[in-house]
């Protein structure tokens, strides 16, 4: 499928010169690969935001007391 994109003259420029050292005649292929990648970290920040989000509680009382300790003590250490 065809669209059309804005983009700075220097990415252009260096889409050229990677689709050329690759032998192609386009750069579609780069933009492609591109933003699978893009997109495939994207999902995966998603996941382990979600998966961090669904852990929210689940320490019980005295283990949450103790990590809060422990982490009060090592903040005081960095002043």
């Amino acid at each position: 499928m065809r669209t059309t994109i804005e983009i700075k003259e220097k990415l252009r420029a260096e889409l050229l010169r990677r689709a050329a050292h690759k032998g192609a005649k386009g750069f579609s292929h780069i933009i492609e690969e591109a933003l699978e990648s893009y997109f495939g970290i994207e999902d995966k920040v998603a996941n382990t935001r979600k998966k961090a989000l669904s852990l929210k509680g689940s320490l019980g009382r005295q283990d949450a007391e103790k990590l809060r300790t422990e982490t009060e003590k090592i903040r005081e250490s960095w002043r």
